[in-house]
């Protein structure tokens, strides 16, 4: 028998789906990669470098970066994964009443964290994020119209595959973006129509700008389907205004559009005149006809915010004026992946129906949240104050979600040797700083943004924010005097 050339694999570039070579994914691009055989190097004992750790700043991943998991999570984690923990003689020693409580209730309710749940999730957890749903936004929610998931990723790449129909499909999504949006509509064919967020008026939009960028598209012969918006923002930490939002509902209507909100940075506030409004309150709010019209699909998830479990895979949509028939059409979908993870299912009901006031556990939760928040908030204001300092770089305040989207000039001679690498200036940017410090941040290339720009995206959930601003201004003062 002759033995097969490794060249002729039946899967290579050339056989495999193009929409797969075709999708980006950013924030775990060449950069990462980088980073991740630099942290090999070191932890191989090597001297060779000027510094002795990676600090990740790519991505959004607070549990890698030191944030602690809330104890009352994992309290329940712990008991649902091992139930026998519940009636051991030892437990009211080791946990406390209202853990022991919620996990014997929540075992009744899924009896086996290793068994399948309903496709759209376990009906009684789905209730409570009805009833938080409806509190949080004084509108009636309904479990019906709502399903768990792996992550809020897994329901818009669900939504995505629903939506697109056609390769002349399109889908609003703002730039700058979080990749998880090209990447889905890449995967299905479909065509991405980039509307700008405003860097000067703190990333907000102008709606008559949405209506050109849907005009245009509509005479190239897209078909648009729906808007995608990220509010907190990701990559820009920004909290649109209601005014905002109710342009996007009006457009919505106006258009014919499906509106998919990204809420999943909704515990993440930090600027003192901001609250969270979802564009459920805002929908509601808007009465007739836009409120029993608009088609809107909003995303939740237990990876971002206090709770900070991003491995654990939980998260949640919900379905406003869909049709019957797209509801089947979810609802299939959701069936044939069978069920999300059932510890990512609980740790959405702990999400949704946290401690209350006068229960054990409640002083612990507000503590250990509000010591999150506070550091998150204290961390991002040195890295804004300390960006505002470097030659050619400017960076709006964080008001929500865990990055910020600095602005940086990138010097001619340096846009130069970016081009002889086959690289994006700010890319290469990134590159040279994470050669030099260790520090890994993603190049604004890899979200978009307006032509003959140049920016960064960084997390501010890393410890030792003061070392981090060291190695940023050491570097970015040697990178300017040799481009200069």
């Amino acid at each position: 028998m002759t033995r097969r050339s490794p060249s002729d694999r039946v899967l290579t570039k050339d056989s495999i789906n193009a929409c797969v070579v075709a999708a980006e994914y950013a924030v775990r691009g060449a950069i990462p990669l980088r980073a991740e055989e630099i942290r090999d190097e070191l932890d191989g004992g090597s001297k060779d470098l000027p510094f002795d750790t990676v600090v990740n700043c790519n991505i959004g991943n607070p549990q890698q970066l030191d944030q602690q998991p809330l104890t009352f999570l994992r309290q329940i984690a712990s008991l649902t994964e091992y139930p026998d923990l519940i009636t051991h003689p030892e437990a009211s020693k080791i946990f406390p009443a209202d853990a022991l409580a919620r996990a014997k209730s929540l075992m009744e309710e899924v009896h086996s964290v290793g068994a399948y749940s309903h496709s759209m999730g376990v009906p009684a957890i789905r209730k409570r994020v009805a009833e938080f749903i409806a509190e949080r936004d004084g509108y009636p929610a309904y479990a019906n119209k709502i399903y768990l998931t792996a992550g809020a990723s897994t329901g818009v790449s669900n939504l995505m595959q629903i939506l697109i129909a056609s390769p002349k499909d399109g889908v609003l999504i703002p730039i700058p973006q979080y990749p998880l949006y090209t990447a889905a509509l890449a995967l299905n064919g479909a065509r991405p129509v980039p509307y700008y967020l405003i860097e000067s008026a703190a990333w907000g939009l102008d709606i008559e700008d949405v209506r050109r960028s849907v005009a245009k598209a509509r005479s190239e012969g897209t078909n648009l389907k729906a808007i995608v918006v990220i509010n907190p923002g990701n990559p820009t930490g920004n909290c649109l205004s209601i005014s905002n939002m109710t342009d996007i509902v009006k457009l919505c209507y106006d258009e014919s559009l499906v509106l998919m909100a990204d809420e999943v940075y909704q515990d993440n506030i930090y600027h003192p005149t901001q609250s969270f409004t979802s564009f459920k309150k805002v929908l509601g709010d808007a009465g007739a006809p836009y409120a029993e019209n608009v088609e809107l699909v909003s995303f939740h998830s237990i990876s971002k915010g206090q709770t900070g479990e991003c491995g654990r895979r939980g998260g949640y949509f919900e379905l406003c004026n869909f049709s019957e028939e797209a509801e089947e059409q979810v609802y299939k979908l959701a069936s044939i992946q069978l069920c999300p993870s059932l510890g990512g299912q609980i740790g959405v009901d702990v999400l949704v129906n946290p401690p209350k006031e006068g229960e054990e556990s409640y002083a612990l939760w507000t503590k250990e949240r509000s010591h999150i928040a506070s550091t998150l908030k204290e961390r991002s204001e040195i890295l804004v104050e300390a960006f505002n300092e470097l030659e050619g770089v400017s960076c709006n305040e964080a008001e929500g979600a865990m990055y910020l989207f600095p602005t940086v000039t990138i010097p001619s001679k340096a846009a130069l040797a970016a081009k002889q690498k086959n690289m994006e200036p700010d890319a290469f940017y990134a590159l040279e700083l994470l050669e030099a410090t260790g520090i890994c941040v993603v190049p604004g290339s890899g979200f978009g943004q307006v032509p003959g720009t140049w920016h960064l995206r960084t997390t501010f959930l890393a410890p030792g924010t003061e070392d981090f601003v060291k190695r940023l201004k050491a570097f970015h003062a040697k990178f300017m005097d040799e481009y200069r």
